[in-house]
C-alpha cells in the first residue's frame, strides 16, 4: 500500500482525532467512527497508524546536540504535586545570563515532542524548562494514550501550581537573567493563559491553540500575549472573541494570529496535523516575541 498523505484524509477524520485526543471519544468509539472512512485499502489500522504520533524521526533537535546542555532536573512544587521532573536546556557556550522560557506540554505529559520544543528554544539563546505534570504519577509513561489517561487523574489547579513553581525555579536559576516567559500547547496553551492570570508581572506568554480563562479571570490579565490559533480549530476559536473584548477594554498588549487551513496541533511535528509552513512562521514569531520581551 502506498504511504498515506495528509491530502488523502478528509477533515472529518482530523476532527475525530481531535475529539479522541481531547478525551471526548474513547478509543473504541474513535475506532468505530473511523471505520466509516475505511474504504478499500484505506483500512482502520492504516488510518490509526497514520494518525498516531511518530517520535522516531520527527525531532528537530537531537537530545545529544553538542551545542546544548540538556538534562532532567527536579524542583519542588509545594502547592502542587510535590517534586516535579523537568527538562532544563541551555546553550553550553554563553557570554551572559539567559532569558527563560517555561514550555508547557499538552494533555499527555512531557513527551518527546515537548522536550524537542524546549531544546529548540534553547538553541535560540534561552534557558528553558519543560516540566512533566505527570511526575506525581510516575511521569510520562512512554506513549500518549496512557499519558492522557494519567493526566485525567490530576487536578488542573494543582498542575497549574506545578507550572507556577517551575516559573519560580527558573527565574531564580543562576544562569537566568530574571525574565521568564511561557509558551504552551493545547492544555499548555490554557495554562499559559492562566499563568498570565496568576502572575501579574509575567513579561510574556504565548498560548498555542489554548483555551481561554473565565471572564472573571481574564479581567486580571496584564501580560503581553502572542496568541497562535489554527483556522480549523473551531472548538478553541469560539472562545476568542469574548477574551479579546476583555483584553481590548483593559488595554492589554496582544497579537493574535490565525493560520489558514490548518488544524489544532499544527505545530506538533509528530502527527499529520503538522503544517510546516505555519509551524515555522508561528515559531519564528514566538522566538521574536520572547527576544523582544525577555532580553
Amino acid at each position: 500500500m502506498e504511504k498515506l498523505r495528509k491530502e488523502d484524509i478528509s477533515q472529518e477524520v482530523f476532527d475525530l482525532y481531535d475529539d479522541y485526543a481531547h478525551n471526548r471519544l474513547s478509543r473504541r468509539q474513535f475506532t468505530e467512527r473511523l471505520s466509516i472512512f475505511a474504504v478499500g485499502t484505506l483500512t482502520v489500522p492504516a488510518l490509526l497508524g497514520f494518525l498516531t504520533p511518530n517520535y522516531s524521526d520527527t525531532l528537530l533537535t537531537q537530545p545529544t546536540d553538542p551545542k546544548l546542555d540538556s538534562a532532567y532536573i527536579n524542583y519542588n512544587s509545594p502547592k502542587g504535586g510535590g517534586t516535579i521532573k523537568g527538562l532544563l536546556s541551555q546553550l553550553k557556550e554563553r557570554k551572559s545570563k539567559l532569558p527563560g522560557i517555561i514550555v508547557i506540554h499538552e494533555n499527555r505529559g512531557l513527551n518527546p515532542y515537548i522536550e524537542d520544543v524546549g531544546r529548540n528554544a534553547a538553541l535560540s539563546g534561552f534557558i528553558t524548562l519543560a516540566p512533566d505534570a505527570l511526575s506525581p504519577l510516575g511521569g510520562y509513561p512512554g506513549n500518549d494514550d496512557d499519558g492522557r489517561e494519567l493526566q485525567k487523574k490530576r487536578n488542573r489547579e494543582e498542575m497549574l501550581e506545578d507550572f507556577i513553581a517551575a516559573y519560580e525555579y527558573l527565574i531564580s536559576h543562576e544562569n537566568c537573567n530574571g525574565k521568564v516567559g511561557v509558551v504552551g500547547f493545547c492544555f499548555g496553551g490554557l495554562i499559559a493563559n492562566m499563568m498570565a492570570v496568576r502572575i501579574p508581572d509575567l513579561p510574556a506568554a504565548v498560548p498555542f491553540y489554548g483555551g481561554q480563562p473565565s471572564i472573571e479571570d481574564a479581567e486580571l490579565v496584564k501580560t503581553p500575549l502572542l496568541l497562535q490559533f489554527a483556522e480549523m480549530d473551531t472548538r478553541v476559536n469560539e472562545g476568542w472573541p469574548a477574551y479579546e473584548a476583555i483584553l481590548k477594554r483593559n488595554k492589554v498588549e496582544y497579537t493574535a494570529h490565525f493560520y489558514p487551513g490548518v488544524n489544532h496541533g499544527f505545530h506538533n511535528t509528530t502527527t499529520p496535523r503538522y503544517d510546516k509552513p505555519a509551524a515555522d512562521l508561528a515559531w519564528q514569531r514566538t522566538i521574536d516575541f520572547f527576544q523582544q520581551k525577555l532580553k
